[in-house]
């Protein structure tokens, strides 16, 4: 008996030993969260490197979904207004996690984010791949104060006027200062305004080729412009040229309305965009 005893404790040294050995070669790698701003009337999208395995929200105040028909996109922003911060938690399909603090924000730094993979860190870690946000923010500022106008490129539509007053740019961004006035006396509230590079003429029977530009960041953002009033707004998108056949169109919807307007914006109009500094 007293040998059988005498054995079973030393097995249970041997796995005591055993298992302070393997725990010293462990390492242990925190994963430090991303911060992240949304907003209640603008959707940011995140792009992952690979599929959308699972999404966790932190709170109901946070919506997320997959883009239709895209496995690697999430599209967030937020359910309530000035919500308490928060967070989210994404897994992918090569087995990563990627973690975010959530916090609101009238206007997010950000609306479109890249997650590209460190090589040189552990599989949980990611780098934001973005542009300089501070740098492009003061010069959305500048954009916006400059009182210098260029020749207005515009559309109107029943007591509705849209206009590219301004256009501007600094290193690699294009800044396109834009006026939304609403000589009614009903609200002008804005289902969307989009950017598409798209062909000058449609040849019959063929599909119109178009390519949307999504902007890294909007000032003074708004979702509506009420009775008799007007708004001035900057969008700051990557720099780009567009071919001879080609043009940018800057698309605004009405929501529940039917003033829908588009401004047509040339090459030559873009390449004689103003230096800022």
């Amino acid at each position: 008996m007293k040998r059988n005893r005498i054995g079973r404790i030393l097995a249970l040294l041997m796995l005591v030993i055993s298992g302070k050995a393997f725990a010293q070669n462990v390492e242990l790698f925190v994963i430090e969260p991303f911060p992240l701003e949304i907003t209640y009337h603008k959707t940011v999208n995140l792009i992952f490197p690979f599929a959308i395995k699972s999404v966790d929200r932190g709170s109901r105040d946070v919506l997320a979904q997959k883009a239709k028909g895209i496995e690697n996109i999430l599209q967030v922003k937020a359910a309530n207004k000035g919500f308490v911060q928060t967070n989210l938690t994404v897994v992918t399909s090569d087995g990563k996690l990627y973690s975010f603090v959530v916090s609101y924000s009238d206007e997010p730094l950000q609306l479109n984010i890249e997650l590209i993979p460190d090589k040189n860190k552990p599989a949980s870690s990611a780098l934001f791949q973005q542009s300089n946000q501070a740098v492009i923010k003061h010069s959305s500022e500048l954009a916006l104060s400059d009182k210098n106008k260029v020749h207005r490129i515009r559309d109107r539509s029943d007591k509705a006027r849209f206009a590219l007053s301004g256009l501007y740019i600094r290193e690699d961004v294009i800044f396109y200062r834009l006026q939304l006035e609403n000589h009614s006396n009903i609200a002008y509230d804005i289902e969307n305004l989009r950017f598409f590079i798209r062909d000058k003429k449609r040849v019959k029977r063929t599909a119109v080729q178009e390519r949307e530009i999504m902007p890294v960041y909007v000032h003074q953002d708004t979702s509506a412009v009420g009775a008799n009033s007007f708004h001035v707004f900057v969008f700051a998108l990557d720099k780009f040229t567009i071919p001879d056949q080609k043009q940018l169109t800057i698309q605004l919807m009405e929501k529940k309305g039917g003033r829908h307007m588009q401004l047509q914006v040339q090459n030559r109009a873009i390449v004689r965009a103003k230096p800022l500094s």
